[in-house]
């Protein structure tokens, strides 16, 4: 069973990222401004955010899989009409396509929730976390090769991996059946658990209210926000900042960067953060990821040459690689095992608050020319992020030390 969600997972991310280097730069071929091109990744975590939350109700009534069919049939009809977009209307109408129907990783999670014992789940998202590492790693080091052929060979290399990954669900992923009612509660506590829709506040709220936990959901949209205005705006930054070879960057050296960030992720994915965690615990990760991160940040708002891009890629991937799983930790350690589904849903949801709010914000500002300020943005969220980690980490080093030791 998990052979076939590792294959799943790793073409899916392997076919996003083919796209991510390019996005930018394609819309503006198609005539976009910075603010319209980065505008694309709000729409799509608009979608994403309303239609989230029902592909995952769908799924609990009639299973996951033939919902997974679904998403990833979204994903490769959007691909098709944006490699074939001949204006930039048709790539907004490829991203909510693919926005409406996106759930592939949430869908996947909650199949294996349904199929593994509570003591095996960890071992198991451990593997979709290889999955999307190497995906980060394979995708823009593709399209890096691609991009020589033209901007649209990597987005039909995409669509074609896409339908890879369609059939690998259809023939190589077991039937299933939506899980017992009897499962509900222990369901809960797993990210295939209990879902809340977009506009129930009030249920939301009263997470809000521990000062701990909102401390940690606080710094998981700070993450987002800082991460997503690095990732929506980079390719245009890099384009009017950086030169290689007697001409700007394009999407062949932008992702050949994002390939090397990738390959630092792997790393950590792989071992390295389990080793992290036991040395110097949870709290203080976050901590060194926002610093880590924040002077990615603040470096890239004032160089001008390539070399130290290696440094502020090895930063931003350290910071990057060590928050979000290290806050995601900290967040389930902070409710209670009933509520886990829902938190872990709501930092979800955040993450996606951010995509909506960073890009436009960030598009605005290399559309105007202040691309030193479009950095340090990113960085003034990270400051915000290391602000907010005492408060974070207050129940934390409690519960770090209340775990029990090998039997």
């Amino acid at each position: 069973m998990l052979l076939p969600i590792f294959l799943i997972v790793l073409v899916d991310v392997f076919a996003f990222t083919l796209v991510i280097p390019l996005l930018a730069i394609y819309a503006e071929h198609l005539g976009a401004t910075p603010f319209q091109a980065t505008l694309l990744v709000s729409i799509f975590a608009v979608c994403q955010l309303v239609s989230g939350p029902m592909l995952g109700r769908i799924s609990d009534r009639i299973g996951r899989k033939p919902m997974l069919v679904v998403s990833q049939a979204g994903t490769f009809a959007g691909l098709l009409v944006m490699a074939s977009a001949g204006s930039l209307w048709w790539l907004y109408v490829a991203r909510v396509i693919d926005g409406a129907t996106a759930g592939n990783l949430s869908l996947a999670q909650a199949y294996i929730s349904d199929h593994t014992a509570p003591q095996d789940r960890a071992r198991s998202f451990g593997l979709i976390g290889i999955a999307f590492g190497l995906g980060f790693f394979l995708g823009p080091s593709v399209t890096g090769y691609l991009a020589q052929f033209g901007l649209r060979a990597p987005i039909y290399a995409a669509a074609a991996l896409s339908l890879t990954s369609i059939l690998c669900t259809a023939l190589l992923l077991p039937d299933d059946r939506p899980p017992a009612p009897s499962a509900a509660v222990d369901a809960g506590a797993t990210p295939g658990g209990k879902r809340l829709g977009i506009f129930e506040w009030s249920a939301y709220a009263q997470y809000f209210e521990r000062p701990v936990l909102a401390a940690l959901l606080g710094q998981m949209l700070l993450l987002g926000f800082a991460f997503t205005t690095f990732t929506s705006g980079f390719a245009l930054f890099a384009e009017r900042t950086f030169s290689w070879n007697g001409h700007p960057f394009t999407p062949r050296e932008i992702g050949y960067l994002f390939a090397y960030a990738g390959f630092l992720g792997i790393i950590l994915q792989g071992g390295l953060i389990g080793r992290l965690v036991k040395q110097f615990g949870e709290p203080n990760l976050v901590a060194a990821g926002f610093v880590s991160m924040g002077l990615g940040y603040l470096l890239l708002g004032v160089i001008v040459d390539v070399a130290p891009l290696v440094v502020v890629a090895t930063l931003v991937a350290f910071g990057q690689g060590v928050l979000r799983p290290a806050l995601t930790s900290l967040i389930t350690q902070n409710a209670d095992r009933s509520e886990q589904g829902v938190v872990l849903g709501l930092s979800t949801s955040l993450m996606s608050v951010a995509q909506i709010l960073a890009p436009p914000l960030g598009g605005w500002l290399i559309g105007s020319g202040h691309l030193g300020a479009w950095a340090f943005v990113a960085a003034v969220a990270a400051a915000l992020g290391l602000l907010a980690v005492p408060w974070g980490s207050a129940r934390a080093h409690a519960v770090v030390a209340a775990r029990p030791g090998p039997m």
